[in-house]
């Protein structure tokens, strides 16, 4: 299948979030499967909260150490692309999430020797002078679905018709093959139908990362 045949698949990620990554373990799954091209833009958790005083004291601590490594992912996408970002999300969020290592330098330059990117872009995490690119790729993630929700946000730009949009899906596990897909077929299914806005319950436990 050419990939002027697939569906682009835009998903709006901060690599600090789990529910993110495990959502782009799902998509990445149902890119096997059906005709989709998952590609990973960036937006910010920080970007979404400073300024705000009715959020959890958690996220107010951490506004400032989340933004380096979506520096690091924002000059990334400067200098290599968008399949750059594609191959450091997986390097950075495998180390971040799946084995335990905490954000830091030693982290950023493992991953991008994994990914055959220069070391130097580990030095982005202190460059605030990236921050305002970082809000540019927030807002246009976040535009079209509103700023009352986080991560994951996924795009779905169906060839001949307008883009849709929608927060989520949050899940755990990571579905994988043929559950991935059925997943996807349900997914597109809503963002295509007029009017759809919200499906929601609680969540009882917390990520699964395997």
């Amino acid at each position: 299948m050419s990939d002027t045949e697939r569906t682009r698949v835009d998903m709006f990620f901060d690599p600090v979030c789990p529910w993110a990554w495990l959502t782009s373990r799902w998509l990445l799954e149902a890119e096997k499967l059906r005709p989709i091209e998952v590609r990973f833009r960036i937006m910010s958790l920080s970007a979404l909260n400073e300024g705000r005083t009715d959020i959890d004291l958690f996220y107010q601590r951490n506004i400032e150490s989340w933004r380096k490594p979506v520096r690091v992912m924002m000059a990334t996408e400067q200098r290599h692309g968008h399949d750059a970002v594609r191959a450091l999300y997986t390097a950075v969020g495998t180390r971040k999430h799946v084995e335990g290592q905490r954000f830091g330098v030693g982290l950023y330059r493992a991953a991008l020797a994994e990914c055959g990117l220069p070391a130097e872009l580990a030095d982005a995490a202190g460059d605030a002078s990236l921050d305002d690119a970082v809000r540019k790729s927030h807002q246009e993630g976040m535009q079209p679905v509103g700023l009352d929700v986080g991560t994951p946000t996924v795009h779905v730009h169906v060839p001949g018709a307008d883009t849709v949009a929608l927060f989520g899906p949050v899940v755990t596990p990571a579905p994988r093959g043929d559950d991935a897909a059925r997943l996807w077929d349900g997914f597109l299914l809503m963002a295509q139908t007029p009017g759809f806005y919200e499906l929601k319950r609680s969540r009882t436990r917390g990520p699964q990362i395997r």
